[in-house]
């Protein structure tokens, strides 16, 4: 949420920001302060940020709503519902899920705010990343839609449309399945997890910003294309749940770089390096 606040706020827009929780409203300045530093940015946009304690105060006055919560149904059919009581009747509504159908979470709202109520789903961290999957429901109308890729075309995003409401949408459906294809492998004892990030950073990972998998499948030729998928896709990984390996570890309470330990030990060091590369 505080990345996408950035965003904006960066683009010369007005920001309200509310949060349920006092002590994370708090650090949404200090972290956006953070953020603009490392990328060396003017922190001087952080004059048009409000905090608000209330939801109504931050919405009441809204073009635009953008929602982070937490992935869960029922806690953004919640958040929505406070949005149709307390946003102007012409506001857009989006949604920043990465997983979880649109028309799911707008469909206990009147038909008339469900055609406002669009998907706008951000990667992390929003404020580097250019991609914005704007996701089309039966309800949308045209004039909510286009005014969503219009604003993010004019504070510098890439947003795409993905014309069918599916869980995952396009880029994680994309992202998990090469996901689920490394934990199946690291399970198999074909290799350990950092064989894994190994070859995938040093491979295929450096084409993908000016070459994506369509275009390579093209030019390579797609005749090449099929006879490879003939032989390895019958040996890729296609169970229709989470891996055991994965399964295994949250149960067991090693949740990765917030636990200190996953697939791999991590220190506070390590976590920080990554952190660092990535910006």
């Amino acid at each position: 949420g505080c990345g996408i606040a950035q965003v904006f706020l960066a683009a010369g827009h007005s920001v309200s920001l509310y949060d349920p929780y006092p002590e994370a409203l708090a650090k949404a300045a200090p972290n956006m302060r953070a953020n603009l530093q490392s990328i060396g940015g003017s922190q001087a946009c952080l004059a048009r940020l409000t905090l608000c304690e209330h939801v109504g105060d931050a919405v009441g006055q809204a073009a635009f709503v953008f929602e982070a919560g937490p992935e869960k149904l029922e806690l953004k059919q919640r958040i929505f519902a406070q949005l149709d009581a307390a946003a102007p009747a012409a506001a857009v509504l989006a949604s920043n899920t990465s997983v979880i159908p649109i028309t799911d979470i707008a469909s206990k709202l009147p038909p008339g705010r469900q055609a406002h109520v669009v998907g706008t789903h951000w990667w992390n961290p929003p404020y580097l990343i250019p991609l914005v999957e704007v996701v089309r429901t039966v309800q949308l109308s045209d004039t909510a839609f286009d005014r969503t890729m219009a604003l993010l075309r004019k504070v510098g995003k890439k947003p795409v449309e993905v014309k069918k409401d599916v869980p995952g949408f396009v880029g994680n459906r994309l992202q998990h399945a090469l996901w689920r294809e490394a934990f199946a492998i690291v399970q198999a004892g074909i290799c350990d997890a950092q064989t894994v990030d190994d070859v995938v950073k040093n491979s295929f990972g450096m084409r993908l910003p000016v070459l994506g998998p369509l275009e390579n499948a093209e030019l390579v030729g797609l005749d090449l294309t099929l006879d490879i998928h003939k032989v390895v896709l019958p040996h890729l990984d296609a169970s229709g749940g989470p891996s055991p390996l994965l399964d295994s570890l949250v149960s067991s309470g090693l949740l990765g770089v917030k636990t200190g330990e996953g697939l791999r030990r991590w220190s506070e060091d390590d976590a920080q390096a990554v952190r660092q590369r990535v910006a």
